[in-house]
């Protein structure tokens, strides 16, 4: 697939704290495994976690001599960058981008979100975060009108549309909150369902809520790298399965390049 344009995956979410960056992680590690070249762009100029956790998995494998998949990457800097020529230079030679966007409205995730060829909403299994892109009634839990958020997608896929005549497969990626009881889980799946027909997106599963992510970060390794985890319990494969579960619902373009056995030696 050398020198074709590559498929761009844009995480993006104007609410923080559901899982958007470690999920962006995970995908840009789990898809270069599998033998493509994946490079993984943060915008998040401020917490830069994307950033940060893949300059941890780069220190690893120089400490350790061990080769895991490693996607390239980047962080945005607007001072230093102008984020086009960055997106066209740290996607110049591979299969697939990541770009990891703020948790906020921002000018550039909304030039990133114009690339996107699947683009990724992460939400949590409540109503706070399915505000963003619905409104409910609060005695009926159906869906009032779709919100801000979802304005602001449909609007990028038609100018995506009008200027590349390419479509954009929107994702919502419904990541599990332990906490969160069965009845208003129930609810909110009926309500994204009936919000999915209205607005134009998919609903895949995402990752639950485990201590098990926090507690990798340090050294950069994801749930494929059991190998190098250490103890490892039923938690970590059943997380692991999950991973596995989420990258294949996204549905990406089968490779078109032939691959050696996949890069995932480490993969455990």
């Amino acid at each position: 697939m050398a020198g074709a344009t590559p498929h761009f995956i844009v995480f993006a979410n104007e609410k923080g704290g559901t899982g958007k960056s470690t999920t962006a992680v995970h995908a840009a590690v789990a898809l270069e495994a599998t033998g493509r070249r994946v490079a993984a762009l943060d915008l998040d100029t401020r917490q830069r976690t994307l950033g940060r956790y893949l300059d941890n998995r780069a220190d690893t494998i120089k400490r350790t001599g061990i080769a895991l998949p490693m996607p390239r990457h980047a962080t945005f800097d607007p001072e230093k960058h102008a984020l086009d020529a960055l997106i066209d230079e740290i996607g110049g030679d591979v299969d697939v981008v990541v770009i990891d966007t703020p948790g906020r409205d921002d000018a550039y995730a909304r030039q990133a979100m114009l690339r996107a060829d699947t683009l990724v909403t992460p939400i949590n299994d409540s109503f706070v975060d399915l505000d963003l892109i619905g409104q409910v009634d609060p005695e009926t839990y159906r869906v009032k009108r779709p919100s801000f958020y979802a304005e602001l997608v449909w609007n990028s896929r038609t100018q995506r549309a009008k200027t590349h005549n390419a479509t954009v497969d929107w994702v919502v990626l419904r990541n599990r909150m332990q906490h969160i009881e069965a009845r208003n889980m129930r609810r909110v799946g009926e309500a994204l369902t009936e919000l999915s027909r209205r607005v134009g997106f998919r609903i895949i599963p995402g990752l639950g809520e485990r201590v098990i992510y926090r507690e990798l970060f340090p050294r950069g390794l994801t749930l494929l790298d059991l190998a190098q985890i250490g103890e490892v319990g039923i938690a970590h494969i059943a997380a692991r399965q999950e991973l596995r579960e989420m990258v294949a619902a996204l549905g990406l373009p089968a490779q078109e390049r032939d691959a050696a056995a996949p890069r995932a030696a480490a993969a455990g």
